[in-house]
């Protein structure tokens, strides 16, 4: 036989809402304690990014390397090289960037062309520096790694065979009127 005295309906109640109460603090706490994933990810929201922002970040980065003549495989620079031509077209700065991106973290693959004289593992090592740094510091997202290709060595006789064409090609023109 028990000797407790039996509870009042509010008294009943009044244990009720305090065990709620005391299991809601546990689950605030353990949401909380929960790291959160990354400065992306907060107890107040998630912050997303395409692709494309982080690819215009890398090849903005890439670009202000010293000894970096061109970015992208010749197809792509031949492609930019039209498009350059075009009033009011906007600079292609993702191209030569490939990105893949997570919730946290990202790896990024570059394709450039150095100037000749130019050291390419310095020209590497800048590429990859400057654009972890970029990445990491105006998006929160850790860069993995930075793979770069280098698919070119522009020569300074490229130049002068460029301009040689390209006045020999308004000669013409200038023939046909």
């Amino acid at each position: 036989m028990s000797n407790a005295i039996p509870k009042t309906g509010r008294e009943q109640t009044r244990e009720q809402q305090a065990a709620e109460s005391a299991e809601a603090a546990k689950q605030e706490t353990a949401v909380e304690k929960q790291p959160a994933r990354g400065p992306l990810q907060t107890s107040r929201g998630v912050t997303t990014l395409d692709d494309a922002v982080v690819a215009k970040i890398a090849g903005m980065a890439a670009r202000e390397v010293p000894g970096v003549y061109d970015m992208g495989s010749a197809t792509r620079r031949a492609f930019s090289a039209v498009t350059d031509r075009i009033p009011n077209a906007q600079t292609n700065v993702t191209g030569g960037i490939s990105v893949e991106k997570g919730e946290t973290q990202t790896a990024v693959d570059v394709t450039v062309v150095v100037e000749y004289g130019a050291s390419i593992v310095d020209v590497g090592n800048a590429i990859r520096r400057n654009i972890i740094e970029q990445v990491e510091s105006t998006t929160g997202l850790e860069v993995v790694e930075v793979n770069v290709n280098v698919a070119d060595v522009h020569l300074p006789q490229d130049d002068d065979d460029d301009n040689a064409r390209t006045s020999s090609e308004s000669n013409r023109s200038g023939e046909l009127r």
